[in-house]
């Protein structure tokens, strides 16, 4: 005879479902980029293992590219987290702070944050700016990547911004409330 689960744990599995689907249904047009992205990088690397280890015989151009879309995924992808407020900070700290003092420490972090992402921009631009070679494996230049990361820094800076004036428009009380309620969808 089998064992039949108990209802607290099919509530907490119920709940854990809807939690996933509301993360897919959170899809926006603007994570369309980073999808595409990430599909041709699970067909570059696909192909890349299907034949280094089934042919025994690897493309050269499929490691290289597949860097280079890694990297546009991780600033581009950036992107989505920093729109949704998904980054990794310090959420606990939030719990010892005096209710006055949570604010403007949310302020402090989100200008360091905007200040953060507008500066990897600049330095971004430079860099692509200097950038004269082209990739190995194709005749493309390498600055159109860092371009692909300049523009993922900025936006990750717009969001940011965004973000900033949220925190700045609301109340302390708010602020404090929504920082230790739902630390990771605050603000």
């Amino acid at each position: 005879m089998s064992e039949q689960p108990e209802p607290d744990h099919i509530a907490a599995l119920i709940e854990e479902v809807e939690e996933v689907t509301d993360d897919i249904s959170d899809v926006s047009w603007m994570d369309i980029p980073v999808l595409v992205i990430f599909s041709i990088l699970f067909v570059i690397v696909a192909l890349q293992f299907f034949t280094r280890y089934v042919l025994n015989d690897s493309l050269g151009w499929t490691e290289e590219i597949a860097r280079y879309f890694l990297i546009m995924l991780g600033f581009l992808g950036g992107v989505t987290c920093v729109r949704k407020g998904k980054h990794i900070f310090l959420e606990f700290v939030f719990a010892y702070l005096p209710t006055h003092v949570i604010k403007p420490v949310a302020v402090a972090s989100e200008i360091l944050v905007v200040g953060f992402w507008g500066y990897c921009g600049w330095l971004s631009i430079e860099l692509a700016q200097k950038t004269r070679s082209n990739m190995v494996s194709i005749d493309v230049p390498k600055a159109y990547v860092y371009y692909l990361v300049c523009a993922g820094c900025f936006l990750m800076a717009f969001f940011a911004a965004g973000k900033l004036l949220d925190v700045l428009r609301k109340s302390t009380a708010d602020v404090a409330r929504e920082k230790r309620e739902h630390p990771s969808e605050a603000i």
